[in-house]
């Protein structure tokens, strides 16, 4: 009984402030006001200041993570929407999800080496600008640390999200191909979130950008590796 409440009760807290918070990013419209990085900051200083475990809250917080799987599947709809203009542009797609992900790693093995970082850090570093359950894998076979693997990609994710609108003013791209593979490829399943505000070809072009930087990362993560 006294698992069940904790369940229901962090997971309408969870639920009770991202839409409190939505409702903050609609009015105001900044990027760093984006419901998914202030609930996420949020809910940590509620955990600290009540002292409340992590595995404790999760006794909730599991019953949203299991949601996950239905709303990726969900992308695909968009995607079929779009499916003729997917079909007339298979090529600067591919060229630069490809681009995208040697890019994403290239920089952070680099940016790591640069500042000394251990080896574990520059293996946990590698697939930042990878969807976490792929990042994960890449950075066990590697032999990374899982766990900060995942905050890299969720920085990764948050920082694209943040400076994304402001990077496609700055170089003046407009086109919803072009912004939807930036965010998808940089920023992941987050960037996909931001897709999805802009437009529907927006949407299906991170979807497809986020999915085959997932594929292609899996297959390169550890030859980029060997290479630098």
């Amino acid at each position: 009984m006294r698992i069940m409440m904790f369940a229901i009760l962090f997971t309408v807290m969870t639920i009770g402030i991202y839409l409190v918070l939505n409702v903050v990013y609609v009015k105001y419209r900044r990027s760093f006001l984006i419901p998914i990085l202030t609930s996420t900051i949020a809910i940590i200083i509620i955990l600290l200041l009540f002292k409340v475990p992590y595995t404790t809250y999760m006794i909730g917080g599991k019953w949203l993570d299991g949601l996950l799987g239905p709303a990726i599947v969900a992308l695909a709809i968009p995607l079929y929407k779009q499916r003729d203009l997917l079909k007339k542009n298979m090529l600067p797609i591919g060229g630069g999800g490809l681009m995208g992900v040697v890019v994403g790693m290239a920089s952070g093995v680099l940016f790591a080496k640069l500042f000394g970082f251990s080896q574990d850090i520059l293996l946990s570093l590698l697939p930042k600008s990878i969807t976490t359950p792929i990042a994960i894998q890449i950075t066990s076979a590697v032999g990374g640390i899982s766990s900060l693997a995942v905050v890299f990609v969720m920085l990764a994710g948050f920082t694209g999200v943040i400076f994304g609108p402001m990077f496609f003013r700055w170089t003046r791209i407009d086109t919803a191909m072009g912004r939807g593979l930036g965010l998808g490829a940089a920023a992941h399943a987050l960037g996909t979130s931001k897709a999805i505000e802009l437009g529907e070809q927006e949407a299906s072009m991170s979807s497809v950008a986020m999915t085959l930087c997932a594929i292609i990362g899996a297959v390169i993560g550890p030859i980029v590796f060997w290479i630098f």
